[in-house]
Protein backbone atom coordinates (compact mmCIF):
# COMPACT_ATOMS: atom_id res chain seq x y z
CA UNK A 1 0.00 0.00 0.00
CA UNK A 2 1.46 3.76 -0.37
CA UNK A 3 1.83 6.22 1.86
CA UNK A 4 -1.76 7.60 3.16
CA UNK A 5 -3.95 10.45 1.95
CA UNK A 6 -6.14 10.50 4.17
CA UNK A 7 -6.72 9.57 7.99
CA UNK A 8 -8.90 6.70 6.88
CA UNK A 9 -5.59 5.51 5.06
CA UNK A 10 -3.27 6.28 7.79
CA UNK A 11 -5.41 4.49 10.50
CA UNK A 12 -5.03 1.32 8.26
CA UNK A 13 -1.48 2.00 6.77
CA UNK A 14 0.30 2.34 10.56
CA UNK A 15 -1.61 -0.34 11.71
CA UNK A 16 1.30 -2.74 10.63
CA UNK A 17 4.20 -1.35 13.21
CA UNK A 18 6.83 -1.87 10.10
CA UNK A 19 5.00 0.85 8.17
CA UNK A 20 5.43 2.84 11.05
CA UNK A 21 9.05 2.26 11.52
CA UNK A 22 9.70 2.46 7.71
CA UNK A 23 7.69 5.97 7.58
CA UNK A 24 9.53 7.29 10.23
CA UNK A 25 12.83 6.26 9.42
CA UNK A 26 12.40 7.86 5.93
CA UNK A 27 11.65 10.88 6.98
CA UNK A 28 14.54 11.27 10.23
CA UNK A 29 17.44 9.70 7.95
CA UNK A 30 16.28 10.67 4.09
CA UNK A 31 19.59 9.96 2.52
CA UNK A 32 18.77 6.62 4.25
CA UNK A 33 21.83 6.17 6.12
CA UNK A 34 20.88 5.75 9.80
CA UNK A 35 22.51 7.48 12.55
CA UNK A 36 22.93 6.70 16.09
CA UNK A 37 21.43 9.06 18.04
CA UNK A 38 23.89 8.96 20.92
CA UNK A 39 27.63 9.21 19.31
CA UNK A 40 26.45 9.73 15.24
CA UNK A 41 27.66 6.63 14.05
CA UNK A 42 26.64 5.63 11.07
CA UNK A 43 27.52 1.97 12.06
CA UNK A 44 24.53 0.75 12.66
CA UNK A 45 22.52 -2.94 12.52
CA UNK A 46 18.68 -3.08 12.48
CA UNK A 47 17.67 -6.34 14.55
CA UNK A 48 14.42 -6.75 12.83
CA UNK A 49 12.95 -9.02 15.86
CA UNK A 50 12.90 -6.25 18.19
CA UNK A 51 12.85 -3.13 15.97
CA UNK A 52 15.60 -1.62 17.18
CA UNK A 53 19.21 -0.17 15.62
CA UNK A 54 22.42 -1.68 18.01
CA UNK A 55 25.18 0.70 17.29
CA UNK A 56 28.93 -1.10 16.51
CA UNK A 57 30.47 1.25 18.84
CA UNK A 58 30.33 -0.07 22.48
CA UNK A 59 28.58 2.56 24.58
CA UNK A 60 25.44 3.61 27.03
CA UNK A 61 22.44 3.64 25.25
CA UNK A 62 23.86 1.69 22.19
CA UNK A 63 20.08 0.17 20.91
CA UNK A 64 17.76 2.50 19.91
CA UNK A 65 14.54 2.68 18.46
CA UNK A 66 13.26 5.04 16.16
CA UNK A 67 11.54 7.05 18.71
CA UNK A 68 14.85 7.88 20.59
CA UNK A 69 15.78 11.39 20.12
CA UNK A 70 12.22 12.26 18.93
CA UNK A 71 9.43 14.41 20.69
CA UNK A 72 7.96 10.85 21.04
CA UNK A 73 11.23 9.67 22.99
CA UNK A 74 10.72 7.06 26.56
CA UNK A 75 6.51 6.96 25.42
CA UNK A 76 5.06 3.39 26.16
CA UNK A 77 1.97 4.41 23.52
CA UNK A 78 2.83 2.38 20.18
CA UNK A 79 3.78 4.31 17.45
CA UNK A 80 0.61 3.77 15.39
CA UNK A 81 -1.35 6.01 18.02
CA UNK A 82 1.37 8.68 17.89
CA UNK A 83 0.98 8.90 14.13
CA UNK A 84 -2.82 9.21 14.46
CA UNK A 85 -2.81 11.41 17.16
CA UNK A 86 0.00 13.65 14.58
CA UNK A 87 -2.68 12.74 11.74
CA UNK A 88 -5.31 14.92 13.39
CA UNK A 89 -4.23 17.20 15.19
CA UNK A 90 -2.42 18.86 11.87
CA UNK A 91 -5.14 18.42 9.76
CA UNK A 92 -8.12 19.60 11.65
CA UNK A 93 -8.75 23.36 11.24
CA UNK A 94 -9.86 23.40 14.74
CA UNK A 95 -7.62 21.26 17.13
CA UNK A 96 -8.84 18.37 18.94
CA UNK A 97 -8.98 17.63 21.97
CA UNK A 98 -7.07 15.12 24.33
CA UNK A 99 -10.63 13.75 25.72
CA UNK A 100 -11.24 13.00 21.57
CA UNK A 101 -8.03 11.49 21.22
CA UNK A 102 -8.27 9.58 24.05
CA UNK A 103 -11.72 8.19 22.74
CA UNK A 104 -10.44 7.35 19.37
CA UNK A 105 -7.09 5.81 20.48
CA UNK A 106 -7.97 3.88 23.49
CA UNK A 107 -5.50 5.30 26.17
CA UNK A 108 -6.15 8.16 29.07
CA UNK A 109 -7.03 11.19 28.87
CA UNK A 110 -4.10 12.35 31.13
CA UNK A 111 -1.68 10.31 27.98
CA UNK A 112 -3.50 12.08 25.32
CA UNK A 113 -2.77 15.40 27.13
CA UNK A 114 0.65 14.61 27.55
CA UNK A 115 1.00 13.67 23.83
CA UNK A 116 -0.64 15.99 21.99
CA UNK A 117 1.43 19.04 23.88
CA UNK A 118 4.32 17.14 23.05
CA UNK A 119 3.51 16.77 19.03
CA UNK A 120 2.87 20.61 19.66
CA UNK A 121 6.59 21.11 20.20
CA UNK A 122 7.41 19.16 16.87
CA UNK A 123 4.93 22.00 15.04
CA UNK A 124 7.16 24.93 16.75
CA UNK A 125 8.60 27.17 13.91
CA UNK A 126 12.62 27.78 14.03
CA UNK A 127 13.41 31.43 12.71
CA UNK A 128 16.86 30.81 12.25
CA UNK A 129 17.14 34.70 12.41
CA UNK A 130 15.35 35.05 9.49
CA UNK A 131 12.65 38.27 9.21
CA UNK A 132 9.59 39.03 7.97
CA UNK A 133 9.05 41.60 4.86
CA UNK A 134 12.62 41.25 3.67
CA UNK A 135 11.98 40.66 -0.04
CA UNK A 136 10.19 44.30 -0.20
CA UNK A 137 6.79 41.82 1.55
CA UNK A 138 3.52 43.80 2.96
CA UNK A 139 3.59 43.08 6.92
CA UNK A 140 0.88 43.13 9.64
CA UNK A 141 0.94 43.60 13.39
CA UNK A 142 -1.99 43.20 15.64
CA UNK A 143 -2.28 42.16 18.96
CA UNK A 144 -5.32 40.10 21.10
CA UNK A 145 -6.64 38.94 24.19
CA UNK A 146 -6.81 35.54 24.91
CA UNK A 147 -9.05 34.33 28.31
CA UNK A 148 -12.37 33.46 29.20
CA UNK A 149 -15.64 35.21 28.70
CA UNK A 150 -17.56 36.39 32.23
CA UNK A 151 -20.94 35.48 30.34
CA UNK A 152 -19.58 31.87 30.31
CA UNK A 153 -18.54 31.69 33.44
CA UNK A 154 -20.19 30.33 36.68
CA UNK A 155 -20.68 32.96 39.20
CA UNK A 156 -18.14 31.84 41.77
CA UNK A 157 -15.43 31.16 39.44
CA UNK A 158 -16.45 34.61 37.82
CA UNK A 159 -15.55 36.53 40.78
CA UNK A 160 -12.29 34.67 41.52
CA UNK A 161 -10.83 34.96 37.59
CA UNK A 162 -12.59 38.09 36.35
CA UNK A 163 -11.40 41.06 38.81
CA UNK A 164 -11.42 43.94 35.95
CA UNK A 165 -12.41 45.06 32.57
CA UNK A 166 -10.90 45.18 29.05
CA UNK A 167 -7.94 43.11 29.22
CA UNK A 168 -7.99 42.52 32.58
CA UNK A 169 -6.92 38.60 33.83
CA UNK A 170 -6.70 37.40 30.53
CA UNK A 171 -3.71 37.15 28.56
CA UNK A 172 -1.49 40.06 25.69
CA UNK A 173 -0.66 38.37 22.18
CA UNK A 174 1.02 39.86 19.40
CA UNK A 175 0.87 38.24 16.19
CA UNK A 176 2.98 39.33 13.13
CA UNK A 177 1.97 38.43 9.35
CA UNK A 178 3.89 38.34 5.85
CA UNK A 179 1.22 38.55 3.32
CA UNK A 180 1.35 35.45 1.07
CA UNK A 181 3.75 34.38 4.12
CA UNK A 182 4.05 33.25 7.33
CA UNK A 183 2.53 33.96 10.79
CA UNK A 184 4.96 34.65 14.03
CA UNK A 185 3.13 34.91 17.45
CA UNK A 186 4.43 35.96 20.84
CA UNK A 187 3.10 36.35 24.10
CA UNK A 188 3.39 39.60 25.34
CA UNK A 189 3.41 40.86 29.22
CA UNK A 190 1.18 44.12 27.66
CA UNK A 191 0.19 46.56 24.94
CA UNK A 192 2.60 48.94 25.82
CA UNK A 193 5.31 50.08 23.12
CA UNK A 194 8.02 48.83 24.80
CA UNK A 195 6.38 45.48 24.45
CA UNK A 196 5.08 45.30 20.97
CA UNK A 197 7.71 47.23 19.37
CA UNK A 198 10.60 45.54 20.59
CA UNK A 199 8.56 42.46 18.68
CA UNK A 200 8.39 44.20 16.14
CA UNK A 201 12.24 44.91 15.42
CA UNK A 202 12.68 41.09 16.35
CA UNK A 203 10.65 39.86 13.68
CA UNK A 204 10.43 42.77 10.59
CA UNK A 205 12.80 43.97 8.51
CA UNK A 206 13.90 47.30 8.80
CA UNK A 207 12.31 49.30 5.54
CA UNK A 208 9.24 46.80 4.97
CA UNK A 209 5.28 48.20 4.43
CA UNK A 210 3.85 47.89 7.89
CA UNK A 211 0.25 48.20 8.67
CA UNK A 212 -1.30 48.78 12.14
CA UNK A 213 -4.56 49.83 13.78
CA UNK A 214 -4.37 53.25 15.51
CA UNK A 215 -3.03 51.53 18.79
CA UNK A 216 -0.97 54.76 19.89
CA UNK A 217 2.06 52.23 20.82
CA UNK A 218 2.55 51.61 17.44
CA UNK A 219 3.73 55.27 17.14
CA UNK A 220 6.90 56.29 16.04
CA UNK A 221 7.74 52.92 13.93
CA UNK A 222 7.69 55.42 10.59
CA UNK A 223 11.40 55.71 11.40
CA UNK A 224 12.19 52.25 10.83
CA UNK A 225 9.44 51.25 8.47
CA UNK A 226 6.87 52.19 5.94
CA UNK A 227 4.36 52.07 8.74
CA UNK A 228 0.64 53.18 7.71
CA UNK A 229 -2.63 52.97 9.85
CA UNK A 230 -5.65 52.11 9.74
CA UNK A 231 -8.30 53.35 12.51
CA UNK A 232 -10.69 50.53 13.29
CA UNK A 233 -12.94 53.46 14.47
CA UNK A 234 -13.83 54.72 11.02
CA UNK A 235 -12.82 51.83 8.71
CA UNK A 236 -11.16 48.33 8.45
CA UNK A 237 -9.69 48.67 5.28
CA UNK A 238 -7.76 51.50 3.74
CA UNK A 239 -6.70 50.22 -0.22
CA UNK A 240 -3.87 48.21 1.11
CA UNK A 241 -3.64 48.96 4.64
CA UNK A 242 -5.71 46.73 6.93
CA UNK A 243 -5.01 44.06 9.25
CA UNK A 244 -7.48 41.54 8.42
CA UNK A 245 -5.23 38.87 7.44
CA UNK A 246 -4.41 39.00 11.34
CA UNK A 247 -8.26 38.79 12.17
CA UNK A 248 -8.85 35.74 10.20
CA UNK A 249 -5.83 34.10 12.45
CA UNK A 250 -7.43 35.86 15.45
CA UNK A 251 -10.77 34.07 14.43
CA UNK A 252 -9.11 30.24 13.75
CA UNK A 253 -7.38 30.57 17.13
CA UNK A 254 -10.08 31.70 18.95
CA UNK A 255 -12.78 29.17 17.77
CA UNK A 256 -10.40 25.97 18.25
CA UNK A 257 -9.48 27.76 21.67
CA UNK A 258 -13.62 28.44 22.91
CA UNK A 259 -14.95 25.65 20.80
CA UNK A 260 -12.33 22.37 21.11
CA UNK A 261 -10.00 23.18 23.95
CA UNK A 262 -12.79 25.21 25.99
CA UNK A 263 -10.25 26.42 28.54
CA UNK A 264 -6.57 26.70 28.23
CA UNK A 265 -4.07 27.79 31.02
CA UNK A 266 -1.75 30.84 30.02
CA UNK A 267 1.50 28.81 31.42
CA UNK A 268 0.32 26.51 27.98
CA UNK A 269 -1.05 29.36 25.51
CA UNK A 270 2.21 29.60 23.57
CA UNK A 271 1.72 25.49 22.51
CA UNK A 272 -1.29 26.29 21.23
CA UNK A 273 -0.17 29.39 19.13
CA UNK A 274 2.28 27.13 17.42
CA UNK A 275 -0.09 24.76 17.04
CA UNK A 276 -2.17 26.70 14.97
CA UNK A 277 0.39 28.86 13.23
CA UNK A 278 1.26 25.95 12.26
CA UNK A 279 -1.58 24.79 10.49
CA UNK A 280 -2.54 28.21 8.88
CA UNK A 281 1.54 28.70 7.93
CA UNK A 282 0.90 25.48 5.76
CA UNK A 283 -2.37 25.97 4.94
CA UNK A 284 -2.01 25.65 0.97
CA UNK A 285 -0.57 22.05 1.35
CA UNK A 286 -2.77 19.30 1.33
CA UNK A 287 -3.50 16.73 4.83
CA UNK A 288 -0.93 13.96 3.40
CA UNK A 289 2.40 16.68 2.72
CA UNK A 290 1.45 18.72 6.23
CA UNK A 291 1.33 15.65 8.00
CA UNK A 292 5.19 14.81 6.43
CA UNK A 293 6.63 18.01 7.50
CA UNK A 294 5.22 18.00 11.22
CA UNK A 295 6.62 14.45 11.28
CA UNK A 296 9.82 15.74 9.72
CA UNK A 297 10.20 18.43 12.25
CA UNK A 298 10.02 16.04 15.52
CA UNK A 299 13.68 15.32 15.76
CA UNK A 300 16.07 16.65 18.27
CA UNK A 301 13.19 17.99 20.29
CA UNK A 302 12.37 16.65 24.24
CA UNK A 303 9.62 17.51 26.65
CA UNK A 304 9.28 15.50 29.91
CA UNK A 305 6.39 15.46 31.55
CA UNK A 306 8.22 17.36 34.96
CA UNK A 307 8.63 19.90 32.55
CA UNK A 308 5.26 20.26 30.89
CA UNK A 309 3.72 20.39 34.53
CA UNK A 310 6.23 23.38 35.47
CA UNK A 311 8.14 21.13 38.10
CA UNK A 312 11.59 22.18 36.18
CA UNK A 313 13.18 23.94 34.16
CA UNK A 314 11.18 24.50 30.51
CA UNK A 315 9.74 28.00 29.88
CA UNK A 316 7.93 29.47 27.23
CA UNK A 317 9.99 30.46 23.71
Amino acid sequence: MSEPKSLQEAIIYFSNPDNCIDYLANHRWPDGKVVCPTCGSDKVKFRAHRRTWTCSTHHPKREFSVKVGTVMEDSAIPLDKWLAATWMITNCKNGISSYEIASALKITQKSAWFMLHRIRLGLQDEFFGSKLGANGGEVEVDETFIGGKARNMHLSKRQRRITGTGGKDKTAVMGILERGGKIRTAIVPNRRRSSLQTEVHKHVEAGAALYSDALLSYEGLATDYAHQVVDHASQYVDGRVHTNGLENFWSLLKRGISGTYVSVEPFHLFRYLDEQSFRFNNRKLDAPSRFSLAISQIVGKRLTFAELTGKVGATPN
